[in-house]
């Protein structure tokens, strides 16, 4: 394996100029980054991380923070992460930790604090007030995936919007007796803007006339979740709605599985919509609000790199768009 002593012999230079050229630490002209570089290039020479990161007071590694790693949103994102990561030649250090756990705390309170990262990328944790000032103490840039305060760099989608798309979708098909499947009534436990898509339901069924009607069927934000709160919902003959508005594909899906074990039909009786556009979202031909995952977390290591690279600039915040994806799991309800 070829050392930086092999590069620097080769261009012609020394040591500490090559070291130079390759990290980017301090000057170097361009014809003498040049020459090590192509050096290093005829040498496959691979910088090692801990050199690297003396020559330029970097950890060259960035900690992701997520609720849930066996997810498929997370999964989705994690992987946009890395690619990006990758392709920047930073490490990534994840930290898997749930919401209201000991371990949650030791992280922010020990963890965190006494290591040494280029940045962190938080997903949908919503950090508090005590877990926010702790990870300012890090002194790395934060961005934020999800729900997010207004002076952290964040990329998030609409997600009110996405709800009151979805919610308008039914609407306009005809059903007057809808109901929001899934997420806590409890705004401080949202992971993924659950509380704004319920915000947008809401907003579109009042705009519609409709907002007596307005039932929340809480749950969940998973399979099994989503199957318990329609079990219980669809069980009640009396009051069955004509359609359901999940607050992610993953509710939607453990809802239509529920439909099935009930004997109720989807589309003809029960309309069920969902938001995300999840990997199992074609195989039961669910209608959906499509958001890419992957791309945000490809936009999250952008965000970050230009804190890293302006840790003074203000905090930016992208918005991605969703899209309406109509299956056949929508239809107008009986006459």
């Amino acid at each position: 394996m070829s050392t930086i002593a092999d590069v620097a012999a080769r261009a012609g230079v020394s040591k500490a100029t090559a070291s130079r050229a390759l990290s980017g630490g301090g000057y170097v002209s361009a014809s003498t980054r040049a020459k090590v570089q192509a050096a290093a290039a005829a040498l496959d020479y691979i910088g090692h991380s801990s050199a690297m990161s003396l020559a330029t007071g970097r950890s060259l590694s960035v900690g992701v923070i997520m609720p849930a790693l066996d997810r498929w949103f997370f999964a989705e994102l994690l992987a946009g992460i890395q690619e990006e990561l990758l392709a920047s030649g930073l490490d990534l250090v994840l930290y898997g930790i749930q919401e209201g756990t000991p371990r949650r705390a030791l992280l922010f309170e020990e963890v965190l604090p006494r290591r040494r990262l280029d940045g962190i990328i938080a997903v949908g944790i919503q950090p508090n007030a005590r877990e926010l000032e702790r990870l300012m103490l890090v002194e790395s840039p934060l961005v934020c995936v999800g729900a997010y305060r207004g002076d952290v760099s964040a990329v998030t989608i609409d997600d009110e919007g996405a709800a009151r798309v979805a919610t308008e979708h039914l609407i306009d098909l005809g059903h007057r007796d809808i109901v929001f499947l899934g997420g806590t009534t409890d705004a401080a436990l949202h992971a993924f803007g659950d509380d704004r898509r319920l915000a947008g339901y809401r907003a579109a069924m009042t705009a519609a006339g409709l907002g007596d009607r307005i039932r929340h069927a809480d749950g969940e934000p998973t399979m099994p979740g989503g199957y318990e709160a329609a079990v219980r919902l669809l069980g009640d003959r009396q009051n069955r709605p004509t359609a359901l508005v999940a607050v992610c594909d993953e509710a939607a899906i453990g809802a239509i599985i529920a439909t099935r074990r009930l004997g109720i039909s989807v589309p003809a009786e029960l309309s069920v919509i969902g938001i995300d556009d999840h990997q199992h979202a074609e195989m039961f031909a669910l209608t959906t609000m499509r958001q890419q995952p992957r791309v945000q977390g490809l936009t999250a290591v952008e965000l970050l790199q230009d804190r890293v690279d302006a840790p003074d600039g203000a905090p930016a915040q992208r918005v991605l768009p969703s899209e309406l994806v109509v299956r056949a799991s929508t239809a107008a309800p009986r006459a």
